[in-house]
């Protein structure tokens, strides 16, 4: 990933997470904006990660065990 694909990837992440932490202020929805505030922080956590080359984890709801027959 180029620095200018990195930059464009930040800017794209962050418009996106602020506006929608904005309208949730705004609108005096403190728990949706935290939840998105959460959600910034993942994202930006799994970039860190592609741009490091670890592997991406599996969300813990993803991670369900499989059913016994």
């Amino acid at each position: 990933m180029t620095r200018d694909q990195l930059a464009a990837e930040l800017t794209r992440i962050a418009k996106l997470q602020l506006s929608d932490i904005t309208r949730a202020v705004k609108n005096g929805e403190k728990s949706i904006a935290l939840n998105e505030v959460t959600d910034l922080a993942r994202r930006l956590h799994l970039l860190s990660d592609a741009v490091a080359g670890r592997p991406a984890v599996a969300p813990a709801a993803a991670q369900a065990p499989a059913a016994h027959p």
